[in-house]
């Protein structure tokens, strides 16, 4: 037999089949609420980061001028409220920056930049002032910086001036 022929007798139905590469608690996420549409109404799923929006009652005035509007943009349901079809976030650091750290670090989304990042975040989250949340806490994090890529020439040689022979 020559190297390019195949073997009939290979038996592959075994093969690595107690073998994984990437554990699933690298997958899973902790607190991304996810959104659900039955017979036209949003229902949320319960999760860690639902029951803390849902505890804390503070509200931004956009929010608040949002919801008296009563336009359809903003409303509330089950203690949860929505902005443009996305729960709205509390100013509460904490939440946030949990928020933010769970669309930027984990296996399948590892580092995506500002724009990837807010938009991964836009599809179910919204709070004021979200492009400037997402713009620093990427520009705080150490790897991204490292792996950002630099649009700039390089910088040239100097070319020292010549030293004059006498005053000018």
């Amino acid at each position: 037999m020559d190297i390019l022929s195949r073997k009939d007798q290979v038996d592959t139905k075994e093969d690595n089949k107690d073998v994984q590469l990437l554990k699933d608690k690298m997958w899973s996420r902790k607190i991304v609420g996810k959104i659900r549409i039955f017979d036209n109404r949003k229902v949320v799923e319960e999760t860690d980061i639902i029951k803390r929006i849902k505890k804390n009652k503070i509200r931004e005035k956009e929010i608040v001028q949002a919801l008296q509007k009563k336009d359809g943009l903003a409303w509330e349901e089950d203690e949860v409220a929505y902005m443009e079809g996305r729960i709205y976030v509390p100013n509460n650091k904490d939440i946030k920056k949990e928020i933010l750290k769970e669309h930027h670090d984990p296996a399948d989304v590892r580092h995506p930049g500002q724009h990837r990042m807010k938009e991964l975040i836009k599809r179910t989250y919204w709070w004021p002032g979200l492009k400037e949340d997402v713009k620093k806490y990427v520009q705080g994090c150490v790897k991204c910086q490292q792996n950002k890529v630099q649009h700039q020439k390089r910088a040239g040689e100097l070319h020292p001036l010549e030293i004059p022979e006498g005053p000018w």
